[in-house]
């Protein structure tokens, strides 16, 4: 399986960070001494270079070095002065000079550089020499690139073993052989081995990155020429040893011996009864030794010598299949992956669990495949004190499940049929394309979450995760249109789009993936979009694409398919929508063409017929309207009952301040959580049998009342008792209401103080604020309550801060004056004004209203005239009850709007909703006018001067909404560092915009200041 492209969560990934650091020293650098003749007899059909480049890319090892030549010993010195090299080859006579002597001559320049010394026959190895000061090791050429390999990864583990053992406990292969012709031939097919295997049993559920990067973390091999170098590395690295292999006839106490080998390989045996042992010797009468030790045998001059070490490496080193065997060496099973390994530990008998815990097979096993934490806790010795078999079987079970749990998190792998496994596996991807800007950032913060909750009290606690989620990616979305040869007219409606992709073939191994990973998906899911650019860094695209949500219970499988099926077409479709498209336009980034698509199952539990979580919400790092204490780097959450539309599409929900969540200033009186708290919520219908609903996704809006005997409406709501006039922090007998004292006043779940330190990760890792979606599973057992993170997108805080200033004047002249306010700048581009005459507003016509606010709005578009909206309630909400429910299409030219709060609609400012996010983001000013509010800074009130707009030349009135246009543009002044804005009309004469470009000549003269 492979990783999805996202570096900078690979760079940080918790699981993998101490794989980055192995392996730190790497042959880059080659030079070799050689003459002419030489070089031509080691490159004989080939450039050696050329050469080992493919065998380096064959291993898939990282890249191979570069090889300098040169032909003489000075030339030779002059290059290790001037330039760094990471090894030296040399042949025996470079130039007038014998190897060694060279090899001493580049040791007092460089004291730690290798020298290696390959010739091509035995006698010009200096055979009879002793010492061989200035030469670290010594080799045949064989006419193979594999052994130059082979030489350079010892080189390698030789410089890193020390370090790569201390900090991820790398096991080590001791390898004894004083013989430069035996060293040439056995040490590639070593190598060869340990490579290969390794990549072989590797966690196929792993991503190609990761699995290049526990490549790192191979046994590393070292190698000894005597006895006393052989006992020094098996001392020095004996916690880390994974295999010894010796040669038998080798130098002891500085004189050959014939059975030193046996003598090494016996007092390893005495300090380790379990240690794989390999004796490799030319004299057969050397077997029976090995039988004493004991140890496998390999005699050096078989014909099947390959073959011999490939069954030792795949037998007693755990590389190969793991066969499950009786006492008797029956096999009974076998595993091939860590998956297979769990299953078989639960079925295989009492006798065979016994048989391979007291030989330590399991901990063998699991250590070829780097997984060295697991291996340890599987060795006997920690196993020793658990007598009863069962207890072991749970304990061994346990652990290796734990360790297939915690190498997927944080992870994105790609989805394979076969080796899918949902309990282990929470974010797969289907397909190699981009996954697209909302998967991403759900990928981005679940990496984040891994290394956060191992450092965070609060993270470590609770269950913080995120749901099960697939990814389609957008190569999928591509195949489908290009299947479909789709093309569109360009007046469609979204309806006729819709029809037209439904009608459509997903591609074949779409289909087929979708069927395997629906065969392992239960419970309900929503089919979300995940566009290139949805969530990017200041266009969030957020809420203008198609989500459904699917109940996943009708009883035959293939209806169940069609519905996912229907609804990734769906999504797709909603690419082409008009919503989408209109921002795009305003927002400059032209047409998005690509899409992906988001699988997750959805957060919650059933109660009844409805599934929903207890609470979702949206939470800011920053709040863009501080009140009484509060601070706007402390940001906001909004949460409320059931599924997460009720916050995002602006219906009523109650908000908090996440460093503050005491401090409910909507729940302020009891008449206020009468009339603010919510009284309906979002759930998915479970008896339906799911049929796919395009207009409300299968949700229904149930009225709270309806609910109060389900678990969440009774742990997180109070009871209004009439008689007393007084809301209750308990489940008694009346009207509900959600105030969720249970975790904002009482705190027996965390939840502000997780959203805090999500946010703080969010913003840290973004290097902006940010916006996070949520879901909250709450039991009465606190430690089985859940936080799901949905989302994440940044936010749009400031533009660039030009210098703004307001003078009172200004405000004594405008028509429109504000102290709630988002956006900074000086705007003259708008004369046409767009508002709800409050003369005929009615809160029950408000959809007739935004149908009418469309019309105007697609005659504007058309003229390139942006525009003012000005209306009551909460611009954008589903409800219609808060505010004109417009779509972004609706007021797609919109250059500014004003939000007023009367007594008419008083909701809440709109931040938290979709509609919201997407306005910030295009720096559209957004004021929030309360008429009911009074001076602010000793200056007028809030107000706007209806009377003024209602003698402005009308060029368009509907039966509530008028439309004025104004002979030149009016002013709009926004002082973002006071929130405030005023607009005003151009006059002839009058200084159009006030502003400050010298601090200096403003502070000495305020001629400006008059003039205006």
């Amino acid at each position: 399986m492979f990783i999805d492209s996202v570096n900078a969560v690979s760079d940080f990934d918790p699981h993998f960070k101490v794989f980055h650091d192995l392996m730190a020293f790497k042959v880059q650098e080659i030079l070799l001494v050689s003459s002419l003749y030489d070089a031509f007899l080691m490159e004989e059909d080939g450039s050696l270079a050329t050469r080992l480049i493919s065998e380096y890319h064959g291993l898939n090892l990282s890249k191979a070095p570069k090889i300098t030549r040169v032909s003489s010993a000075v030339e030779a010195l002059d290059h290790v002065r001037q330039k760094k090299f990471d090894m030296v080859v040399t042949m025996p006579y470079p130039g007038g000079m014998d190897a060694f002597s060279l090899g001493t001559a580049i040791k007092e320049i460089s004291p730690t550089l290798p020298v290696i010394l390959v010739a091509h026959n035995l006698r010009s190895t200096f055979p009879d020499k002793v010492e061989s000061h200035g030469v670290d090791k010594i080799f045949l050429w064989c006419c193979e690139a594999d052994l130059l390999l082979a030489i350079i990864k010892n080189v390698e583990d030789h410089l890193n073993v020390d370090v790569d053992t201390e900090r991820a406990m790398v096991r080590v292969i001791i390898y004894v052989e004083d013989s430069p012709l035996y060293r040439s031939l056995f040490l590639p097919l070593i190598y060869h081995e340990v490579v290969k295997q390794t990549q072989s049993v590797l966690d196929e559920s792993l991503n190609e990155r990761h699995r290049l990067l526990r490549m790192r973390a191979r046994p590393k091999i070292v190698m000894a020429t005597n006895y006393e170098e052989a006992i020094e590395l098996y001392e020095a690295y004996k916690p880390y040893v994974f295999s010894v292999i010796s040669d038998v006839r080798f130098r002891k106490n500085g004189e050959i011996n014939g059975e030193a080998g046996f003598d090494f390989l016996t007092s390893i045996r005495d300090d380790n009864r379990d240690l794989p042992l390999l004796m490799v010797s030319s004299e057969q009468k050397n077997r029976a030794l090995s039988t004493q030790i004991p140890a496998v045998f390999i005699d050096k001059n078989s014909p099947l010598i390959k073959d011999e070490l490939h069954s030792f490496f795949l037998n007693h080193l755990g590389f190969g299949d793991f066969v499950f065997r009786m006492p008797d060496e029956t096999p009974i099973g076998k595993a091939s992956t860590l998956p297979e390994f769990e299953q078989q530990l639960k079925v295989i008998p009492e006798e065979s669990l016994r048989y391979h815990t007291d030989r330590n097979h399991f901990s063998n096993w699991v250590m070829a495949r780097a997984e060295v934490i697991l291996a340890r806790s599987l060795h006997v010795d920690n196993l020793q004190n658990i007598t009863d078999m069962n207890s072991i079987r749970k304990n061994l079970v346990h652990k290796v499940h734990s360790l297939r749990k915690l190498r997927q998190q944080g992870v994105v792998v790609k989805f394979e049929p076969v080796d899918y496994d949902r309990e282990v596996m929470d974010f797969v991807k289907i397909g190699d394309g981009s996954m697209g800007g909302k998967a991403r950032g759900i990928a981005f913060m679940w990496a984040c979450l891994q290394s956060a909750s191992r450092e965070t009290d609060v993270l470590a606690s609770n269950i913080i995760t995120i749901p099960k989620t697939c990814v389609i990616t957008a190569d999928g979305f591509e195949a489908f249109v290009e299947k479909n040869s789709l093309s569109l007219e360009k007046d469609m409606s979204d309806e006729d789009i819709a029809d037209i992709f439904l009608d459509g073939n997903l591609p074949i191994w779409l289909c087929r993936d979708l069927r395997s990973f629906l065969k392992k998906c239960h419970k309900p899911y929503s089919v979300r979009s995940s566009s290139l650019r949805e969530d990017g860094q200041f266009k969030p695209y957020a809420g203008l694409y198609s989500t459904y949500f699917l109940p996943n219970n009708a009883p035959d499988f293939d209806e169940r398919l069609a519905q996912l099926e229907s609804a990734v077409k769906l999504v797709y479709a909603s690419t082409w929508f008009k919503s989408p498209i209109a921002f795009s336009k305003i927002s400059g980034q032209g047409r998005d063409d690509s899409m992906a698509v988001i699988i997750q199952e959805l957060a919650g539990a059933q109660y009844g017929d409805y599934w929903y979580p207890a609470l979702s919400g949206v939470a800011q790092s920053h709040n863009f309207y501080p009140v009484m204490d509060m601070k706007p780097e402390e940001g906001i959450a909004h949460i409320a009952l059931g599924i997460g539309k009720t916050v995002v599409e602006g219906g009523k929900s109650l908000w908090f301040s996440p460093a503050k969540p005491k401090k409910l200033v909507q729940f302020s009186s009891v008449d206020n959580m009468l009339k603010y708290s919510q009284r309906q919520f979002y759930a998915l219908d479970m008896s339906q049998g799911g049929n796919l609903k395009r207009d409300n996704s299968n949700l229904v809006l149930r009225n709270i009342q309806d609910a109060e005997k389900e678990l969440p409406v009774t742990l997180l709501s109070s009871t209004y008792i009439a008689d007393e006039h007084r809301v209750r922090d308990s489940y008694l007998p009346g009207m509900k209401i959600m105030t969720f004292a249970r975790l904002l006043k009482y705190s027996s779940y965390p939840l502000a103080k997780i959203l805090t330190k999500l946010l703080k990760i969010g913003k840290a890792g973004m290097g902006t604020d940010v916006e996070i979606e949520f879901a909250v599973h709450i039991d009465p057992d606190p430690e089985k309550c859940k936080f799901f993170f949905l989302q994440i997108r940044p936010m749009v805080t400031s533009g660039e801060m030009v210098d703004v200033q307001i003078c009172d004047h200004e405000i004594e002249n405008c028509f429109c004056f504000v102290n709630q306010s988002l956006g900074h700048g000086n705007f003259d581009t708008m004369a046409d004004i767009i508002y709800a005459c409050p003369d005929a507003f009615d809160i029950s016509k408000t959809q007739e209203m935004a149908l009418e606010i469309s019309e105007i709005n697609g005659k504007l578009v058309q003229e390139e005239r942006p525009f003012l909206l000005v209306g009551p309630g909460r611009w954008g909400s589903s409800d219609q009850w808060l505010g004109i429910p417009v779509q972004w299409s609706d007021i797609s030219g919109v250059a500014a709007i004003v939000e007023i709060r009367n007594d008419i609609i008083r909701a809440d400012p709109s931040q938290g909703t979709h509609f919201f996010q997407n306005i910030t983001s295009l720096g559209i000013p957004y004021l929030t006018l309360d008429e009911n509010d009074g001076l602010t800074n000793g200056r007028k009130k809030n107000h706007i001067d209806w009377g003024w707009l209602k003698k402005q030349p009308h060029v368009g009135n509907g039966k509530y909404i008028k439309h004025i246009r104004l002979k030149k543009p009016f002013i709009l002044k926004c002082d973002g560092t006071k929130s405030e804005s005023v607009l005003f009309a151009k006059h002839e004469g009058c200084m159009p915009i006030c502003t400050v470009d010298d601090k200096e000549v403003w502070n000495q003269n305020n001629t400006m200041r008059e003039e205006c």
